[in-house]
């Protein structure tokens, strides 16, 4: 099929699944789990192809390893389609109410932003998530998965089609493309693509953004921070930054860097290094931190690109700071403005970092692997922003609605105000939570 048609096919479904109430969305979100959980034994002999393929075309280790779906992955994904069907539903929540006039006034209600592109790597728990997420925020959604996963997305959005019409909704609300040639053509389509997500690469992020006009919301790099302050706690310090680095060394949100105040380097870094080290770390490190660290899995670090580096893997930069100013300018200056943490007992420094270092996450004493929107309570994310407008950090449902304008009135026209004529009153209503209706609608 021609991407204009799916974009087109897209575009009519969305108009369908804006007008679908809270109850029509959540049944279809039950019969996807259903669907998933029949499928299951399916879904994943679909998995083991791509895995059995990516092993034997040597796609490098992390890559691999995110592409798993058997077993708790399975479970957790089916977990996350049930927290989405929790989550109170953001279409129609007013923000704002104001009477212009007796009779006349103005909401500003939640709505869908529309049709969303989202294009990620490896993951096809994602496209999970993904299209849960559009689902309930009543948008329609093309997928395009990476091609290491092509047999596991498949399976998975075939789940959703066969599913989503047994609860009234177009089966076309979710769609998935394949090749590199569909995301060319689609991102020339902002007539019906109002918004394109992008997930995984610097290299993928920079060239959707170069090439096409659509708004996109997305990050181009994961490289995460923590700081040892100089009031760090050491056993705290230990274990924030073996789960940051460790826990699951693959995401956008593990750390990259460490950071550590020149008072405590010979305190604390030896003994998170032997910690790191037992779990396989390597380390890039400066000249101040090199003799801290454990020699047979230590590197000179190679001036300051090491910095910009996001290794997704077991290895890390280090680098001694000699105040907290100069740990926040690094921050700022190399990171990636996703998230970054500072360990510190000291309440004046914490807030100085929390405030100045300009990131979507900003973490005291706990692990930047929280940076997560199932870990936020959104019940899952469609992915990570950098951006400063409309959506920054895991985004879930609030990031995938925008809002209009109603009113309400009952002839009024524009003619009847101004000088010497009526005024307007301009009056701040009560918001109630509840849909506004037209008067003649009104209980």
């Amino acid at each position: 099929m021609e991407v204009e048609q799916i974009a087109k096919q897209a575009r009519q479904a969305s108009y369908i699944l804006a007008a679908a109430t809270t109850e029509e969305k959540n049944t279809a979100l039950t019969e996807i789990l259903k669907e998933l959980t029949e499928r299951k034994r399916e879904i994943c002999e679909a998995n083991r192809k791509d895995k059995e393929k990516a092993e034997a075309d040597k796609i490098d280790a992390p890559l691999r390893n995110r592409l798993n779906l058997e077993g708790d992955k399975y479970e957790t994904l089916l977990a996350g389609l049930v927290d989405v069907k929790k989550i109170e539903d953001p279409v129609g929540r007013l923000s704002l109410a104001t009477k212009l006039d007796n009779g006349l006034n103005l909401y500003r209600v939640a709505c869908p932003i529309g049709v969303l592109c989202i294009i990620f790597e490896s993951r096809p728990e994602a496209a999970v998530q993904i299209a849960s997420l559009a689902i309930k925020s009543g948008n329609a959604v093309i997928l395009k998965g990476g091609k290491e996963a092509f047999y596991s997305n498949q399976a998975l959005v075939d789940a959703f089609q066969a599913a989503l019409p047994r609860a009234g909704l177009p089966a076309n609300a979710v769609q998935l493309v394949s090749t590199r040639e569909d995301i060319a053509g689609l991102l020339k389509l902002d007539k019906y693509i109002d918004l394109v997500i992008p997930r995984g690469s610097n290299a993928l992020v920079k060239h959707i953004m170069k090439n096409t006009h659509i708004p996109v919301m997305g990050h181009a790099d994961g490289i995460c921070s923590v700081y040892l302050d100089k009031s760090a706690d050491l056993l705290k310090a230990i274990d924030i930054v073996v789960d940051a680095k460790t826990q699951y060394p693959a995401a956008c949100n593990a750390a990259e860097t460490l950071l550590v105040h020149k008072d405590v380097v010979d305190s604390i870094l030896p003994l998170i290094g032997e910690a790191l080290a037992i779990k396989g770390v390597i380390f890039n490190a400066d000249a101040l931190s090199q003799s801290k660290l454990p020699s047979e899995v230590t590197k000179p670090a190679e001036g300051d690109s090491t910095y910009r580096n996001e290794y997704l893997d077991l290895e890390i930069s280090v680098k001694v700071v000699s105040s907290l100013q100069e740990a926040i300018d690094h921050v700022n200056n190399f990171g990636s403005h996703h998230t970054d943490s500072i360990v510190t007992e000291d309440g004046h420094a914490a807030e100085e970092f929390l405030r100045k270092v300009d990131s979507a996450g900003v973490f005291h004493n706990c692990s930047t692997r929280f940076a997560d929107g199932y870990r936020y309570g959104f019940g899952a994310e469609v992915g990570v922003s950098t951006n400063r407008i409309h959506a920054r950090g895991p985004v879930g449902l609030e990031g995938l609605i925008t809002y209009k304008y109603r009113m309400h009135g009952n002839g009024h026209c524009v003619a009847s105000y101004g000088a010497g004529k009526k005024e307007y009153i301009h009056e701040n209503l009560p918001i109630d939570q509840s849909y506004p209706k037209a008067p003649s609608l009104a209980d």
